[in-house]
């Protein structure tokens, strides 16, 4: 999740906002790349979650993180919760359950992703190996009870925390237990904007199920190949989903804000305070709503940032969107999930094959294909054939795209190279779940913790 943002610019109207995001829009030529990745800390010794506090936790390995880079701590009172790079733009941050993530930096190329991810495991692994930490790349947390899982010391985790069982059976287990991978990505204008979101949310459950990792609770299989994405499905639908009236005539950046307003807030940060705001609606607060317990205060433009990362779609706009359906997992795969956007999106042809792929396809029939890739992946069914039918389509589509993009290394080679894992997967039509689950019913004999040997980073 998102570094909070402090911006005190008062907010005058819903235009302001509108105008806010489509500050985001830049020229073709500067689009950039953010990819962003989770992942789960754990004691070498026993597999069992890491503590914040303690000789052997993470704030120590935050401590050492900092020292490491240089970059600037992330404070919530006296307590570092993340690290910042003045320079590049990226940060490191902690979601609830202590995941460890980092925000790259906005970059030109995947090669340079492909730099930067490298760099973060090797720098990660000086500060934690000595410390007796690992680190697991899947979508949900294989091995350890809610009760186990630590809780992180940020506040605004402490009011989402007694929300979400008011809004979904499943939220809590989404901020502890679960691990993504998601790339940011530029549009140029309203519309193009709007191109990318369509493209984006009806392929989204291809993603879903081209990265299905988390197969497992407990230290058993949950019968789910994406327990992950089938989270969403019951953590709050009020801000999460496939937001079908994306695909309505007209939809833009307005239409994005409307909906915005009218989802429950988290909090209101004031200096240091975060003042629990979930009683009331965006467009609630910006009427007065929280007058009475925030006397002489006013909706700030930092508040709108603010709640804009607390909403949950499957494609999330802010500036730039957001890819939010995949599972995290080894690294060739954090690549790879970059890769497969940044082709599908970033040339003009092949977005419009995309569009063309997925013009006719119906509200109920994207909705389907997202319920169903939580259990099945790319064996569910979709009209006369599969999601694997639709996943060797797209794939092929990202790597024209990316070929097209001419963005080669010394050696010559190109961006598609970043494709590898997912043409794999498509040509056996296995996900890294199914994978997983042979190898426990397997070599594993039913065992779970040799799946932290086999994806630890």
């Amino acid at each position: 999740m998102a570094r909070d943002t402090s911006n005190s610019e008062p907010i005058t109207g819903r235009d302001q906002l509108v105008a806010y995001i489509a500050g985001g829009e830049k020229p073709a030529a500067k689009f950039r790349i953010g990819t962003e990745h989770e992942k789960f800390g754990f004691t070498v010794d026993g597999h069992r979650p890491v503590p914040y506090d303690g000789p052997r936790g993470i704030r120590k390995l935050l401590e050492g993180m900092e020292g490491l880079l240089g970059w600037e701590p992330i404070m919530d009172r006296e307590a570092i919760i993340g690290l910042a790079d003045p320079v590049g733009g990226g940060a490191i941050s902690l979601e609830p359950g202590g995941q460890f993530e980092l925000s790259g930096a906005p970059l030109r190329t995947l090669h340079q992703t492909c730099t930067e991810i490298h760099a973060h495991l090797a720098e990660i692994a000086e500060i934690a190996k000595p410390l007796g930490i690992g680190f697991l790349g899947m979508g949900f947390s294989p091995k350890w009870t809610r009760a186990e899982t630590p809780v992180m010391p940020k506040s605004r985790y402490a009011i989402m925390s007694r929300y979400m069982p008011k809004v979904g059976s499943l939220g809590l287990d989404m901020m502890f237990r679960t691990s993504t991978v998601q790339v940011n990505l530029d549009f140029a204008s309203e519309a193009d904007m709007a191109r990318k979101m369509r493209a984006s949310l009806a392929l989204q459950p291809v993603a879903t199920a081209l990265f299905a990792a988390s197969p497992f609770t407990e230290g058993k299989p949950n019968g789910f190949l994406s327990y992950r994405s089938e989270i969403w499905r019951d953590t709050d639908r009020n801000r999460t989903g496939m937001i079908p009236f994306a695909f309505e005539p007209g939809f833009g950046y307005e239409a994005y804000v409307e909906w915005a307003l009218d989802v429950p807030m988290y909090f209101v940060k004031r200096g240091e305070t975060y003042h629990d705001a979930t009683h009331v609606t965006f467009r609630q607060f910006m009427a007065g709503a929280l007058r009475d317990e925030l006397p002489g205060e006013v909706p700030e433009l930092g508040d709108f940032i603010n709640h804009l990362g607390t909403l949950f779609p499957e494609v999330r706009l802010k500036r730039y969107l957001e890819m939010r359906g995949a599972d995290a997992g080894p690294t060739r795969r954090l690549l790879a999930l970059s890769a497969l956007w940044v082709g599908l999106l970033y040339d003009d042809g092949v977005l419009d094959q995309a569009l063309a792929l997925t013009a006719d396809w119906s509200a109920e029939e994207r909705q389907a294909m997202r319920d169903g890739v939580t259990r099945t992946a790319l064996k569910t069914p979709f009209r006369t054939g599969t999601v694997r039918d639709v996943a060797r389509q797209v794939v092929a589509l990202a790597r024209e795209g990316l070929k097209r993009r001419g963005n080669l290394t010394s050696m010559g080679t190109d961006e598609a190279i970043y494709l590898a894992p997912l043409e794999e997967i498509v040509e056996t039509g296995e996900t890294l779940a199914e994978r997983m689950l042979a190898r426990f019913y397997g070599e594993w004999g039913g065992q779970i913790d040799p799946v932290f040997e086999a994806y630890a980073y």
